[in-house]
């Protein structure tokens, strides 16, 4: 096992936490995860961590596919790549349509093929074997529909580069099997080891069985973001996790096309979940936060005593996670968490 740092996307004003990171990256942690929604974008942030360490990955956790290209995606990525010194993990997700709709003013479209089509594009890019091609129901590539000049040929990339490691955030079962199949990783959001290993593990068998070729846990990684608080009041903990878990069950999609509240029904909070987002779309966001059951944000994150931490670690290393990336201010919980491992 290892970690990581999410370092998620800035508020009002762009603003890096460096301390953490640089610590992070004197550590050994895998990578710094930079997240976009419609503010800062992902990529942007990675370029000046670039220029301030020494041996972190620079991943996006993640990028939306909507809002670009899948060969703006491999440009980006590639050019990171390349002045990194090879540091660069493309993280990338569908986003969700409350988005991609309503701030980039594309169509949400179909997740799962917009999703195979993405990765499809950005692999015969960077393997480069001949000029890109494709057609699908996303992508058509040279463009030759609705007007079109009619002079448009296949291209290859100018930029020589490798094939940088690919991974899916992916909350609905057959986006798992699939990131199983066509991916490096997988980024779960709200993973929980004592539930999801159960729910997950068929699923990620049956998309190894698809790729072929003996793929298995062995050439894939499973990196969750786990929020770590490192307080002796535990239950102070756990209230501080709640608001985020009641904005996404109660309010980060629409009624009946919420993924997250379908993850914690998945888990078994089926009633907690319907009152969450009852709650949450009424405006009533502390009332629904209040009612966030106290072992589902238990089990999702890391907080307590250092000791207690040590020993929730156990179901983590149990789990078949490879990667915990760690959403925390403080730097001494990161050299805390080092010891622990």
């Amino acid at each position: 096992m290892r970690f990581g740092l999410t370092i998620g996307y800035s508020g009002s004003r762009v603003k890096l936490p460096m301390e953490l990171i640089e610590e992070a990256d004197r550590l050994g942690f895998h990578a710094v995860w930079s997240a976009e929604a419609y503010g800062s974008d992902a990529v942007t942030p990675l370029a000046y961590v670039a220029g301030r360490t020494q041996r972190i990955g620079l991943a996006t956790g993640i990028v939306q596919m909507p809002a670009r290209t899948p060969a703006m995606t491999a440009m980006t990525m590639t050019t990171l790549d390349h002045l990194s010194g090879g540091r660069a993990i493309c993280g990338l997700g569908p986003s969700g349509p409350q988005v991609v709709e309503g701030w980039h003013g594309v169509a949400y479209g179909k997740p799962l093929m917009r999703t195979r089509e993405y990765i499809d594009v950005l692999k015969k890019i960077w393997a480069r074997e001949q000029p890109l091609t494709h057609t699908g129901e996303h992508y058509q590539i040279p463009y030759a529909g609705p007007g079109a000049t009619g002079l448009g040929k296949p291209l290859k990339s100018i930029v020589h580069g490798r094939q940088i490691p690919i991974y899916v955030a992916a909350v609905g079962l057959k986006a798992v099997t699939q990131a199983a199949e066509i991916a490096d990783g997988w980024l779960p959001i709200f993973y929980s080891p004592e539930r999801a290993t159960k729910i997950y593990g068929p699923l990620l068998e049956e998309g190894f069985a698809r790729a072929g070729g003996g793929k298995s846990l062995a050439q894939f990684d499973i990196a969750v973001g786990v929020t770590v608080v490192i307080h002796p009041d535990v239950q102070k903990c756990l209230d501080m996790l709640k608001p985020n878990l009641a904005l996404y069950i109660g309010g980060m999609g629409a009624r009946g096309r919420n993924f997250y509240n379908d993850l914690a029904c998945r888990y078994g909070f089926e009633a907690e979940a319907k009152e969450i987002q009852d709650l949450y779309l009424a405006g009533r966001k502390d009332e629904a936060a209040a009612k966030v059951p106290n072992a589902l944000a238990d089990e999702v994150a890391l907080v307590g005593p250092k000791e207690r931490v040590r020993d929730r670690l156990a179901a983590w290393k149990a789990s078949p996670v490879r990667t915990i990336n760690v959403s925390t201010n403080s730097v001494e919980t990161l050299r805390t968490l080092a010891e622990l491992l």
